[in-house]
């Protein structure tokens, strides 16, 4: 289910930084798990307060938020990151958010009680790199990585629109933790490679036409590769060189409520690297002629 961390604290997508950390102490002071012991719903409603707080009081991330949505923004977030350099527990008088973090997110009431929560398991991090059609269509990916001196394949979801740098989180796949604690986590960090047809620019698709200056001149139409396939398009008499046509809908597909983009021919000259004496000629008169 997706998250509206503004909907989480009530407050209005335009609020400001006053009004989310008054919000937040205000929920926070009423589902505080302290508050309410042995209470599974407070303090999952406090888990959630935590968390909206955490993204919402940190500029960056706020703006990372309100750009990709829930999704993207958990592509690039993970709890870890989410959670760093926030202290939750000064703003109403509890302990610091180390204590609070532990307590809630690290298995038991944690140091808050006095208990050490077990150790997790090493986190491992690589860089994937996947072709321009996967990230844009989604799929599976079949990824070998080393684990405690082992090589083991996992295969990943890619999930469609994902964009580069994204971090895609497979839980405990990561090192195995001393003790029976919980494994380690494999962070995926999402490398592009570049496509021989298409180019992204954020929602939208980029394809270069090369028409020869005749049909540039006189009119025409073309084949335009898309997703899709083939489609045609016409480009009228005198269309400038430079100039780009827009494909409604075939850029980046749709996906998590985010509508699918556009995508642009982008239409040039060819020029031919040789000519043959009729060739030749012609251009010459043309020359002449002003063109």
């Amino acid at each position: 289910m997706a998250k509206d961390y503004y909907q989480t604290l009530g407050v209005a997508r335009d609020a400001d930084q006053a009004t989310i950390k008054k919000a937040y102490r205000k929920l926070a002071q009423t589902h505080h798990p302290d508050r309410n012991p042995g209470d599974k719903k407070a303090e999952d409603r406090f888990k959630e307060v935590a968390e909206a707080y955490a993204v919402l009081s940190d500029k960056e991330k706020r703006q990372q938020y309100d750009r990709f949505g829930e999704t993207g923004f958990h592509q690039r977030f993970s709890q870890e990151d989410i959670f760093r350099n926030v202290d939750l527990g000064d703003l109403f008088g509890g302990g610091g958010s180390e204590d609070l973090f532990s307590q809630l997110f690290g298995g038991g009431r944690g140091r808050a009680r006095g208990h050490r929560p077990p150790v997790k398991g090493q986190d491992y991090s690589m860089e994937v790199s996947i072709p321009l059609r996967l990230a844009l269509e989604g799929g599976e990916r079949r990824v070998d990585y080393r684990n405690e001196g082992q090589i083991e394949q996992i295969k990943v979801r890619i999930p469609a629109g994902i964009e580069e740098g994204a971090k895609l989180r497979i839980s405990g796949k990561g090192g195995q933790a001393p003790a029976g604690g919980q494994a380690g986590d494999l962070f995926l960090q999402i490398k592009i490679d570049p496509d021989p047809i298409f180019k992204r620019e954020e929602n939208n698709l980029l394809v270069e036409i090369k028409l020869p200056f005749s049909q540039l001149c006189l009119g025409c139409s073309t084949e335009v590769p898309t997703l899709q396939g083939e489609k045609r398009i016409k480009v009228p008499a005198g269309f400038q060189p430079g100039g780009k046509i827009r494909l409604r809908g075939f850029g980046v597909p749709a996906a998590a409520g985010r509508p699918a983009g556009d995508l642009y021919a982008w239409i040039n000259v060819e020029v031919p690297a040789q000519l043959d004496e009729v060739q030749l000629k012609l251009i010459k008169d043309l020359a002449k002629s002003g063109l």
